[in-house]
């Protein structure tokens, strides 16, 4: 018998005063049987980081041909397209064909070095593709936020990222291993 997703309510009110973006967006957030807490926390952290009307979750791991998170224009034109952990090379070179902006969130601690030294050279060819390592520490931080039902504050200021609800703050700092040349 198959596992189903767990069903996240997420109320988030982000405060970015990096690109003038204020506004409250109630999620549902649907957590793969492989998911775990973190992962599933990287994916919310990299929506408020990219807030806007048009940014949605897609059907996530079960697509093959589709970013997990994703802002499309209306002509269905793929505006920025959002990976997570250590994607292949082959994976986001499709990524960066088919979409105007692509970002990568790396994560996983120890190995994301690694990770990176095996593949920095190959990714530097893709102009539009932004690669942003979070910490393993804050990471770990931000899933102790998880609960069924979240109601989160995020804010942000000069590339640093508060996440809080109503008991406990994790300040978030980003690393930039790529930046996009565009």
């Amino acid at each position: 018998m198959a596992l189903k997703a767990t069903v996240f309510k997420v109320e988030l009110d982000i405060a970015d005063m990096d690109r003038h973006y204020y506004q409250q967006h109630a999620l549902t957030l649907a957590q793969h049987p492989s998911e775990t807490d973190e992962r599933m926390m990287v994916r919310l952290l990299a929506f408020a980081l990219n807030a806007s009307d048009s940014l949605a979750f897609s059907k996530g791991l079960c697509v093959d041909d589709e970013p997990e998170l994703w802002d499309r224009e209306p002509s269905g034109e793929i505006r920025l397209w959002i990976e997570f952990g250590q994607a292949d090379e082959k994976w986001l070179r499709k990524a960066a064909g088919r979409a105007r902006e692509v970002q990568l969130f790396a994560y996983g601690g120890r190995s994301v070095p690694i990770w990176w030294h095996q593949n920095a050279q190959a990714l530097e060819r893709y102009r539009n593709l932004k690669v942003i390592e979070i910490p393993e520490a804050q990471v770990k931080a931000m899933a102790t936020l998880v609960g069924r039902s979240m109601k989160l504050n995020c804010s942000i200021n000069e590339g640093q990222i508060w996440l809080s609800n109503e008991s406990d703050s994790v300040l978030i700092e980003p690393v930039v291993l790529k930046p996009s040349l565009q």
